[in-house]
């Protein structure tokens, strides 16, 4: 379908496009294997001026919005959806800053991350605060002209490797989620450092860990917004990034298509490519439309944030939740078509399907999805009475 990109949005689609192509699809496996971080390939995005693309111009970078980010994400991840992560990742970590950050720590983070010259990541999970951000134990105390962070925090992407981080954690524990706030901590921080690297199913060229703070002093200039807004920076930093995940889910799920029909136009059976059994026709038409609609989904949520709608919850979770569960059901369909060899690591959809189980999974499980958006359809249901 023609979802009208303008000129420079289909310009980013071809240099993305590129960049998979030539740059990541020969490596894939190898990272998938290694599970070592794509360095190389963060240059290449950083040469091809992808990684600014959602930062306003002032910052240096691109000036687009979530829909650009979006459509890059997507074209990259059709090849590989885990090293295509230092770039949405990065998305994630950097939001906050855009959006509740002042002028002067805009203008001393942005346009490190827009060059490409620093990676960001987002620290909210711990242990025992996974869905339940509220739950959040890592505390900052006030101490004079700074904050005294102490806690953990797990299952960091781009952690370890990222240079700028926003943490939420607990500035006054008797207020619940009220007491929470958002602070800017840079690697290399005394009292900052890293746990262990995780050992993952799926997006394993991807790096995740643990973030430690141990007395880590930051001055309180790195507090984003005022002290006890950190809940609502989460909160409204997952409504703008969760099309982000929806567009990696989606370029995963629109790149097993892509391999499905190729192969089955190849692979004979009964003297017949099996594409000619109308039992493969309708698993690819399911796949197709499967992916069709997802796209539709997340593309029209993205230019909703981009031009300023402020009530996307409920939207925003809808892409992330339809487009993830997609990407389950076509990658399972694309290792179908391939039979035997679609369960062989030679062929790219067994990767694919380990790949796609996490966007279930981060940035708020599915479940919790279901959860905001059937209380975002109460509170409007509420507002037309």
């Amino acid at each position: 379908m023609d979802y009208f990109l303008t000129d420079e949005q289909k310009m980013i689609v071809e240099l993305a496009r590129k960049v998979a192509q030539e740059k990541i699809k020969p490596v894939r496996q190898e990272f998938d294997e290694s599970g070592e971080f794509p360095w190389e390939i963060v240059k290449e995005l950083s040469q091809a001026d992808l990684m600014g693309l959602y930062i306003p111009q002032e910052y240096g970078g691109f000036g687009g919005g979530v829909m650009e980010l979006c459509i890059a994400v997507e074209e990259l991840c059709k090849v590989d959806g885990g090293i295509s992560l230092s770039l949405a990742a990065t998305a994630l970590g950097t939001f906050p800053i855009i959006i509740f950050g002042t002028d002067e720590q805009k203008k001393k983070y942005l346009p490190k991350i827009a060059k490409g010259e620093a990676l960001a990541a987002f620290g909210l999970t711990e242990p025992e605060a996974g869905s339940d951000a509220g739950a959040t134990k890592t505390t900052a105390k006030k101490d004079g002209d700074f904050y005294i962070l102490n806690g953990t925090k797990c299952f960091i992407t781009n952690g370890g490797v990222a240079d700028i981080y926003t943490v939420i954690a607990m500035t006054d524990k008797s207020k619940g989620s009220r007491g929470a706030s958002a602070f800017i901590v840079e690697k290399g921080t005394p009292g900052f450092s890293f746990g262990k690297k995780e050992n993952k199913m799926g997006i394993r060229a991807s790096a995740t860990c643990e973030l430690i703070f141990q007395d880590c002093k930051i001055p309180k200039t790195n507090l984003l917004g005022r002290e006890g807004a950190g809940f609502i920076v989460a909160m409204k930093t997952l409504d703008q990034s969760r099309p982000g995940v929806a567009a990696q889910a989606l370029g995963i799920a629109a790149g097993a298509l892509d391999e499905a029909v190729e192969y089955a136009k190849t692979r004979k059976q009964f003297d017949h490519p099996i594409s000619s059994f109308q039992a493969i026709q309708h698993i690819l038409a399911n796949m197709a439309t499967d992916v069709e609609a997802a796209r539709a989904l997340i593309y029209s949520v993205a230019r909703a944030i981009d031009k300023g709608d402020k009530d996307v919850s409920g939207a925003s979770a809808m892409c992330k939740l339809f487009a993830s569960d997609v990407a389950m059901r076509v990658t399972t369909d694309a290792v179908q078509v391939f039979g035997g060899y679609g369960y062989m690591k030679e062929y790219p959809v067994e990767k694919m399907m380990r790949d796609a189980k996490i966007t279930q999974i981060y940035e708020g499980t599915n479940q919790i999805q279901r959860n905001v958006i059937a209380l975002d359809l109460i509170k409007k249901s509420a507002k037309k009475k």
